[in-house]
């Protein structure tokens, strides 16, 4: 039924693995490392073809000067930052509620409206662009941080309703059944029983909430079009002139782009982590 530990396959699938594994790491790397290795040339390399070759001269710390003096990209991080955590707060807080409130409480129509948070999640989202647009036309939020803010939070929290509601599910139930004997107040037994417990899953929910939001560039092509709303991932094609595009900074502003979600999945791992892992072993 599991697949088996490679420690007790035969030697000739261990050296297989052990020879598979580097090569699958460098390839799926290499992307990055592209990236990073365009990040460090110059123009003059891109214009002449010299795209794999050895850099015509190192100018990292000039590229990436040029990308924070050169254009908008402080502003653009501020917007991302701007977007990412109000949502990140506002998605985890509702998923928190809303996952109580169907991991609890037992009432008719409860797998209906799980069900229902759970289908949102099916929805393929390039079907809601041209609504999604209109609506925020409408509602006078097109082009604007807080536009972005309302979609994401309204778009993720049926992930997080999913991720929270089972994660309750799985705390021992005596403790609830426990504290309204003592007659405690429901939102009390929210607030001082539940919610302490769940600190491992609002971690690594915040976690994945953060990378997806801050990577996203769908929504932020779709919903903005001016610096002073647009997230860096959208910034970034700013770099592109009229006639040519400027590989070496769009990769070095790709590299300062992702250095935030990297930064906070390591600062943030261990409780990552032992958010996902809790309850898989008894």
């Amino acid at each position: 039924m599991f697949p088996t530990p490679i420690a007790k396959t035969s030697r000739t699938w261990q050296l297989t693995y052990q020879t598979l594994l580097p090569v699958a790491m460098v390839l799926w790397l290499l992307p990055l490392l592209a990236v990073m290795w365009f990040s460090i040339k110059p123009g003059a390399d891109f214009t002449t073809g010299n795209y794999w070759g050895r850099p015509s001269s190192f100018e990292g710390f000039a590229n990436y000067f040029l990308v924070f003096t050169g254009s908008d990209m402080p502003r653009y991080l501020w917007n991302s930052v701007m977007i990412t955590v109000p949502t990140v707060a506002g998605a985890v807080a509702l998923s928190c509620m809303t996952g109580f409130a169907l991991g609890v409480y037992r009432f008719k129509g409860n797998l209906l409206i799980f069900f229902m948070f759970v289908a949102g999640n099916f929805v393929p989202f390039q079907i809601l662009m041209v609504p999604v647009r209109d609506l925020t036309l409408d509602m006078g939020l097109y082009d604007t941080r807080i536009g972005l803010v309302l979609f994401h939070i309204a778009f993720q929290t049926g992930f997080c309703t999913l991720f929270m509601r089972n994660f309750i599910r799985a705390l021992p139930r005596e403790l609830i059944e426990a504290a309204r004997v003592e007659g405690v107040s429901e939102w009390r037994i929210f607030w001082y029983v539940v919610l302490p417990l769940m600190r491992p899953a609002i971690a690594a929910l915040a976690v994945l909430i953060f990378t997806f939001i801050w990577n996203d560039y769908f929504w932020a092509v779709v919903l903005t079009q001016s610096p002073e709303s647009q997230p860096v991932t959208a910034g970034i094609t700013s770099f592109n002139a009229q006639y040519r595009a400027m590989y070496h900074l769009m990769s070095a502003g790709s590299i300062v782009a992702a250095i935030p979600p990297v930064a906070m999945f390591f600062a943030m791992q261990k409780h990552f982590i032992a958010g996902l892992t809790l309850g898989a072993v008894k």
